[in-house]
């Protein structure tokens, strides 16, 4: 606050202003000196500069705030106490979060972000830095516990000027949803879930049995298992109280109601980065800090995914379209939530600031690189790479642009898998497919390409997605680990899956039934690999 700043002398002192608001030795500033406010105190309040170091902070920022109003022209008259002033002032700030927060509401609904009762419902307001105020905790009601109707204190304890002012979820006052995220820090993994982690390296890891096992936990398991078996936390002396505040962070802010895009579809990208990580030849190559990257890039890579694509942000105007100009917006808002987050979370205030930036842009690299889009791009350098036999892993730029290729495969590796697993993942994109298309049709918008879902098929969208995405970038791949038994698998999987999804396709009576009998596992699908590290 630059007005401010006259008010203070360099004794720490409020300067005499004619604003009615001043300090004067000691005493609290909204009382008389002899006011029962200092209550059992039997000697001055301690002092620094005249400034009372007993004044608690809610009364010196009402202080403040009115010294604003009042230089901003306010009216400060004689008839006004100090403290009607302060109250009033208070009482206006109120009123204009709440106007602020209607008329965010609106815009909101105009712009077809907020539409209640729809299967695909988008969330009104974006969990992370922004927006400071959460709509819907003044308008929820008592029956979920967070706030009662009626009573200004509480409205007051709400939009607090501590709250608004900062980004923290516990200042923001929002607990965990369940009681099982209380519970994070115990390093017991019971019965089946310590024995799926024992198995994690394996290709045909069950990620939707695990988040069962672990009570929706899946993410945050895996990524604390996955740092203590690489030996990172100790590398990197990191807290473990802020490590568990920050996975917990990026595991909240997915959306548990978009079908595809959540926080277990980044425990599976994440379990498929370890098992790229674990590749012969880029495994002995791998830098502590790479793994680090790798493992971090993949469980945030998608990190509050809203349910939609890039175009339906830009033709909706979306407020994330204009900050990133329609250039990568949403793999762009992912890398910004999670340096968010991690600043947040203070996981790397103990490195120097230069390396704690330079990890930021790494992720930053990482994470854009899973914007489609740019598909061609990074498959055409690898083929230059691979043609001329000019890849050095000794290379920090080199072993960078292979994580970026990894966590490539790692997000649309899913026709890659066996086929119970692929095929429930082929479900779930198409179902957030179409509910993005419903919700173009509600509001006369032209329906995005693969969101009709009374003109597209299932199996139409996975036989084009194999053919024209996975299977290119998967055949580069298989030549880059010469090949690997890992590699062999999951070609194998692809072709099988591929041929799968064709049979589908062409069916020429697709009811319900034969669908059923003709998604089964296909004979000789390939098994003796499922045990594959």
């Amino acid at each position: 606050m630059p007005v401010l700043e006259g008010l203070w002398g360099p004794d720490l002192r409020l300067q005499d202003t004619s604003l009615g608001v001043g300090v004067d030795g000691g005493v609290c500033p909204d009382e008389a000196p002899r006011s029962p406010v200092w209550g059992p105190l039997r000697t001055p309040p301690v002092t620094c500069g005249g400034l009372s170091l007993a004044l608690e902070l809610p009364s010196l920022l009402r202080q403040l705030r009115a010294a604003w109003r009042a230089r901003r022209g306010g009216p400060q008259g004689p008839e006004r106490s100090q403290a009607s002033s302060w109250v009033e002032a208070e009482e206006d700030e109120v009123e204009e979060v709440k106007h602020g927060t209607e008329e965010r509401s609106a815009h909101l609904e105009a712009d077809g972000r907020l539409i209640t009762g729809h299967a695909g419902v988008l969330l009104a307001e974006r969990r992370g830095s922004y927006p400071l105020i959460n709509l819907r905790i003044l308008k929820t009601s008592a029956q979920q516990g967070e706030v009662e109707s009626g009573t200004r204190r509480k409205v007051k304890r709400l939009l607090s000027f501590q709250r608004y002012c900062h980004a923290s979820r516990l200042l923001r006052g929002l607990v965990p949803h369940s009681p099982e995220y209380l519970h994070l820090l115990d390093d017991d993994y019971l019965g089946q879930a310590a024995h799926m982690l024992s198995r994690v390296g394996t290709w045909n890891f069950d990620i939707f049995l695990f988040d069962r096992l672990t009570n929706g936990n899946s993410l945050v398991t895996l990524m604390c298992h996955l740092f203590n078996v690489y030996g990172l936390i100790h590398h990197f002396q990191l807290d473990m109280v802020k490590l568990h505040r920050f996975l917990g962070m990026v595991q909240e802010d997915y959306h548990s109601q978009n079908p595809y895009h959540n926080a277990v579809h980044a425990a599976d990208v994440t379990q498929a980065m370890y098992c790229y990580l674990k590749e012969p030849k880029l495994a002995e190559q791998l830098s502590p800090l790479d793994v680090f990257l790798g493992l971090m890039a993949a469980a945030a890579h998608d990190v509050d995914h809203p349910g939609v694509n890039q175009p339906f942000l830009i033709k909706t105007r979306h407020h994330l379209a204009s900050l990133y100009q329609n250039m990568s917006v949403l793999e762009s808002h992912h890398w910004r939530s999670t340096v968010g987050m991690l600043r947040e979370s203070g996981l790397l205030s103990h490195l120097p600031a230069d390396m704690s930036q330079d990890i930021e842009q790494q992720l930053g690299s990482l994470i854009l690189a899973t914007d489609i889009s740019r598909q061609n791009e990074f498959l055409l350098t690898l083929r230059d790479h691979l043609d001329n036999q000019d890849l050095d892993l000794q290379l920090a730029s080199h072993r960078h642009f292979i994580l970026q290729i990894a966590l490539k495969c790692a997000d649309v590796c899913n026709p890659c898998r066996v086929w119970e697993l692929s095929k429930q993942w082929s479900e779930r994109v198409c179902e957030e497919f179409f509910r993005q298309g419903d919700l173009e049709r509600h509001f006369e918008l032209e329906i995005s390409p693969l969101c009709n879902q009374q003109a597209d098929s299932v199996p139409a969208i996975q036989k084009g997605f194999i053919s024209y995405i996975v299977e290119p970038l998967f055949e580069e791949w298989y030549r880059f680990t010469e090949p690997s038994l890992l590699s062999q698998t999951m070609m194998g999987h692809l072709h099988k899956n591929k041929a799968q999804w064709s049979r589908l396709m062409y069916a020429r009576a697709p009811s319900d039934t034969q669908m059923h009998s003709h998604a089964e596992e296909p004979e000789g699908e390939v098994g003796e690999g499922d045990d594959i590290p």
